[in-house]
């Protein structure tokens, strides 16, 4: 795999500006991030369409949901526990329950908000936004699912969150790569194990495939990029084929990817799960990839969790 050249945020910026030139509803909101967010280019192209409410996410959200109400579409910008944890209720009351198009984009998710430690570091946001009714979950794995994605997320009437890296992605995608929202991704054929990974954990699944296939087992690697609503269809189609299930995400394990794969598979077609994320634990000051060893988030830990089901469907 290879970084891409341009930060995802610059494309999600780039994606911003073209739609709001076709679309006068189109206005953002920031909580004094606006640096952070890169969405400083958007303010100089549309000053008028861009209210910063400063460090008060919470309120940010309110406005937002007035905005809706009023015909606009806003997009909030802040990092992940902030547009989640910090604001719930207003998310929940405001935009969910009043049934209102907000689209709230959470940056810097999980591990990749490395040296701002564990108090801006979300291993929980998923799960929070996925209790919501109504909320739609949504988490790019780089740029070109991202171009692909934008404009169905602009279309769907209701709350989307749009959990963003910030910096270079990992490529995994082309610009050829059709998606749709709602919908998972059948990266690579399997008939031993199916991996289903989401965000920047695709890139390890893809490789743990790779290392699995010396193995003699032969993965199926599936991107879900929508984590709500899950693609049920495509979950039971691969465990029926599998018989043995892995999740991989930069998460919690509890509430997120793997417990929406648990869940339904446990309901429908009981097959042995492991779940690769954080296990139950806070963040803390690191850069990415130190990170990810220390919780556990590696092709390694896909590979051992892939053996282990395996075994278990034996």
């Amino acid at each position: 795999m290879v970084k891409e050249d341009r930060w995802l945020r610059e494309t999600y910026v780039d994606l911003l500006i073209e739609a709001a030139k076709e679309d006068e509803r189109i206005v953002i909101l920031e909580a004094d991030l606006m640096k952070a967010a890169g969405t400083a280019r958007f303010m100089e192209a549309y000053p008028e369409r861009t209210i910063n409410v400063g460090i008060a996410e919470a309120n940010m959200i309110s406005v937002a949901a007035g905005m809706s109400a009023m015909g606009k579409i806003p997009f909030t910008h802040t990092f992940t526990p902030f547009a989640t944890r910090r604001a719930c209720d207003q998310v929940t009351l405001s935009v969910a329950y009043a049934g209102l198009n907000v689209k709230l984009m959470g940056s810097d998710p999980g591990v990749t908000a490395e040296l701002n430690g564990g108090t801006h570091m979300s291993m929980e946001d998923v799960s929070i936004m996925r209790n919501i009714p109504g909320m739609v979950i949504y988490e790019p794995v780089d740029s070109a699912q991202l171009k692909s994605i934008f404009p169905q997320i602009l279309e769907h009437n209701g709350p989307v969150y749009i959990r963003l890296l910030r910096r270079n992605a990992e490529q995994v995608f082309s610009e050829n790569d059709s998606f749709t929202l709602g919908k998972g991704f059948r990266i690579k054929e399997g008939k031993g194990v199916s991996i289903f990974a989401t965000g920047i954990m695709v890139a390890d699944a893809m490789e743990a495939a790779k290392e699995l296939e010396t193995m003699g087992i032969d993965a199926e690697v599936i991107n879900i990029h929508t984590i709500k609503p899950l693609d049920e269809e495509l979950v039971l189609e691969s465990a029926k084929k599998t018989g043995a299930v892995v999740t991989a995400e930069n998460h919690n394990i509890i509430g997120a990817l793997g417990s929406a794969v648990s869940e339904y598979l446990g309901e429908n077609y009981p097959v042995p799960v492991k779940r690769v994320g954080v296990m139950d634990h806070f963040g803390e000051v690191g850069f990415t990839d130190f990170l990810k060893e220390k919780y556990g988030l590696t092709k390694e830990a896909i590979v051992k969790a892939a053996v282990e089901v395996i075994e278990r469907k034996r």
